[in-house]
């Protein structure tokens, strides 16, 4: 147990936020797009999911089954959201000092190790000159820093941060602080999807939150592996960027006994509702395929101590999603009897790591590694002066450098192209006929969990928003998922009585049918539709910072899985025909789809049985072109090659 007594942290008395309020009450990020026709409901519509997802953290406060048994079902699931489950292999961390120094009461170790093989990870280490007695053999506590986003070149943004570990190693620490994968010594990105256009991120599962997790949890086992660190003693922190890496190591690594996360996590009605997403790159993400509500992930730290921290005007974590968030950790550490390890610490000002701050997560360390709760008197501030470009710091960034020059850089390298890596594909392998019926059910099982997990057992059929498509009116609106619409129109034939129906699916508005279906019988009605986001309902995207794109993710879904769902929506209405006696009776529907509509008609027909076939023309060759239809993870288990295959006996080619 570790003591209260006498704890210096600032303990919130925090209020309860009805749902129905959260989006009035919120502070948004910047004002919302007008430009398009389609801005308000699709707005509308993130946020009224948002809503919903973050509602199911009443049931987890209600939940009076087996809390372990789901415990362990939820850690898996966060791992494969972070795109590391199965976990990757622990191969060798080929640990690597490459150059040390001591300064006033503390010793440098500039080191790298692998994560991964090729995937390097630059850190410098701080610890004692002369370590004080420690209750293990002399091993002492451990602090994991990971850095927030502060850009200092060539050097690594942990020379930004060497304050910090100058503090702990003077108390008694050995202080780890590691490079990000974006700005650290070997520059990688963390803008995939915020403005580089890899889309096939979506789609391959990969996010470097995912890589940041990973690399601390591979720092733990460094940390272990030394003679001088006591392994049940070992802590994360770190503002920002580092503050979010704090939650998502610490919720992966339970060899985490303590955990100050400062100014890292909001929630969906904050990064969506209220478009916060869009101050953020996308290691502040993990895809959230099992459509949680997002204060679950840091809810995993417990019942181990955690210090939530924040500053009142902080613009990118507004003080309304941390009251909330706040307010469910306690909730869940009282589930646990240990409502006294968990606090919430709120500083005034801005986005920064100012003093009171600084002793607050100091005292909590102490605190939570060593049950000492006397004050802290000094700060690592002490050692700086100045701010921005006017700052000095104790150590001159360049001897921090792990690669002293360029030259010195390793040439097997996987730091830059880590996206193209890091979570494995599917195989290409089509299985031959013996196996191939098992093999199919196995991937339409994974593409209705993983990237299709939001849809229900029977998407509803579209509801005309005002009277209905017919002989006399020929163009119509529906809504698919409300309060979302798309456009369609009666391009041929007679859908009173039509006995069957081909909807043409596009990215453009067709005026005409297409030549290849001029020939088709009397009984035969073409119609065309546009899916969500194009033509009359389009909506703004701004590259950065994507923000309808990128907030699908936040809620379980990409743009184009709605598409599939406006094509199968629609085509359920479609088949409705007047029967005898007022009664309706199933007439089958065709898809054709060209291009990227030809993918969406493709995992229509696959979701879809009714469906009666599907004819995609030039469809694009993988899912990996940025410019294809993205769905989340599919690459992990089909590529489009193989998702026409699944639908052989109702493809035609």
């Amino acid at each position: 147990m570790v003591s209260t007594k006498g704890r210096a942290f600032l303990v919130l008395s925090l209020i309860w936020f009805g749902w129905a309020g959260t989006t009035a009450l919120g502070q948004p990020l910047g004002q919302p797009d007008r430009d398009a026709p389609g801005d308000e409901r699709i707005q509308a519509y993130l946020s009224q999911e948002a809503a919903r997802l973050e509602s199911i953290f009443q049931e987890d406060l209600a939940f009076d089954g087996d809390l372990a048994a789901r415990r362990r079902e939820w850690k898996q699931q966060y791992l494969d959201m972070l795109g590391i489950w199965p976990l990757p292999e622990k191969t060798a961390l080929r640990a690597t000092m490459t150059g040390r120094f001591e300064g006033d009461g503390f010793v440098v170790e500039n080191l790298h190790y692998q994560s991964m093989p090729g995937l390097y990870v630059t850190a410098n280490l701080y610890r004692p000159t002369k370590p004080s007695a420690s209750n293990n053999r002399g091993r002492l506590p451990a602090i994991l820093y990971v850095c927030g986003h502060s850009g200092r070149g060539r050097n690594g943004n942990k020379t930004a941060f060497q304050s910090h570990g100058i503090w702990f190693a003077r108390h008694g620490y050995v202080c780890l602080v590691v490079d990000t994968l974006q700005l650290g010594e070997i520059a990688a990105t963390h803008h995939g999807t915020y403005n580089l256009q890899r889309w096939w991120w979506h789609s391959r599962g990969y996010t470097p939150a995912g890589v940041e997790c990973w690399n601390g949890v591979r720092g733990v086992d460094y940390l272990i592996s030394r003679d001088d660190v006591d392994p049940e003693r070992i802590a994360v922190t770190g503002i920002s960027g580092g503050g979010a890496a704090t939650i998502w190591i610490a919720a992966a690594d339970e060899r985490i006994q303590a955990a100050a996360p400062v100014s890292g996590m909001a929630d969906l009605t904050s990064y969506v509702s209220n478009r916060v997403i869009n101050g953020h790159c996308d290691c502040m993400f993990l895809y959230n395929t099992y459509r949680w509500p997002w204060p679950r992930i840091a809810a995993l730290i417990a019942p181990r101590p955690l210090l939530f921290v924040n500053s009142d005007q902080d613009p990118i974590f507004p003080m309304d999603a941390n009251d909330r968030i706040a307010n469910r950790l306690e909730r869940v550490y009282s589930r646990y009897g240990a409502g006294e390890f968990v606090d919430a610490q709120v500083s005034v000002g801005g986005h920064d790591y100012r003093a009171d701050i600084r002793r607050g997560v100091y005292r909590f360390m102490n605190l939570a590694l060593r049950n000492d709760d006397s004050p802290i008197l000094d700060s690592e501030r002490d050692l700086e002066t100045g701010k921005g470009d006017t700052l000095r710091q104790p150590i001159p960034a360049e001897k921090l450098r792990v690669f002293p020059t360029d030259a010195d850089l390793p040439q097997d390298q996987r730091n830059t192209a880590i996206d193209q890596s890091f979570v494995p594909l599917a195989s290409n392998e089509i299985p031959e006929s013996d196996r191939f019926a098992e093999w199919k059910a196995d991937r339409l099982r994974q593409l209705r969990t993983l990237s299709f997990g939001y849809f229900p057992p029977s998407v509803p059929a579209a509801v005309a928003c005002d009277e209905p498509l017919n002989d006399k009116n020929r163009a119509a609106r529906y809504s698919t998922e409300s309060p979302l619409r798309v456009s369609c129109q009666l391009l041929a034939g007679s859908l009173d009585n039509a006995r069957r129906v081909v909807l043409l699916v596009s990215e453009q508005r067709l005026e005409e049918v297409p030549s290849e279906l001029r020939e088709l019988d009397p009984g035969t009605a073409v119609v065309a539709m546009q899916p969500r986001g194009l033509g009359d309902e389009r909506w703004t995207t701004r590259n950065p910072p994507n923000y309808v794109e990128r907030s699908h993710l936040l809620l379980g879904r990409t743009v184009d899985t709605g598409r599939v769902w406006d094509v199968i929506a629609v085509a359920r209405s479609l088949s409705k025909m007047a029967g005898g006696a007022g009664k309706s009776v199933d007439r089958p529907v065709r898809l054709q789809g060209r291009g990227n509509a030809a993918v969406w008609c493709l995992y229509a027909g696959l979701l879809e049985n009714s469906i009666e076939s599907v004819t995609p023309v030039d469809p694009p060759r993988s899912h990996a072109d940025p410019k294809a239809p993205q769905f989340l993870n599919v690459l992990r288990i089909v590529d489009i090659p193989q998702a026409m295959r699944l639908l052989d006996d109702r493809l035609n080619r």
